[in-house]
């Protein structure tokens, strides 16, 4: 079985985030989703989410392609959670393009390119602007 692995936010689910996911999953059997804590956004990031990490957590699970969502405490946990969930391939935007080739000797590393037109940045940009 081929093991794929993904991290996020996932805040204001859109289409851009599914066909990420479908695209993951598309590279393997299982798909792993580590999905932000709101406290990891708040202390590292400075971002507050709208929907809390439970109710973020409870959409992914309920999205047919992901088998498996965890919880993001920290940035450094990416090579632990390689090594946890027997991981063959990490896969993340391209926007974060050479980022985490550091995980290239534990497993591939995939960045996918972004689907164009669609962010959760813009749409916070288009409903502040109403």
């Amino acid at each position: 079985m081929k093991r794929v692995i993904t991290y996020g936010t996932f805040d204001l689910l859109h289409y851009g985030h599914i066909n990420l996911l479908r695209r993951a999953k598309e590279l393997g059997d299982y798909l792993v989703v580590v999905l932000s804590t709101d406290e990891f956004n708040w202390n590292e990031k400075q971002k507050k989410c709208y929907f809390s990490y439970e109710d973020r957590k409870k959409m992914l699970e309920a999205i047919r392609y992901v088998d498996l969502v965890v919880p993001e405490e920290n940035w450094d946990q990416k090579r632990s959670d390689v090594q946890k969930y027997n991981i063959d391939t990490f896969v993340m935007g391209d926007d974060w393009k050479g980022k985490f080739d550091f995980l290239k000797d534990l497993c591939e590393v995939v960045y996918l390119p972004r689907t164009p037109d669609i962010s959760t940045t813009q749409i916070k940009k288009d409903l502040n602007k109403k």
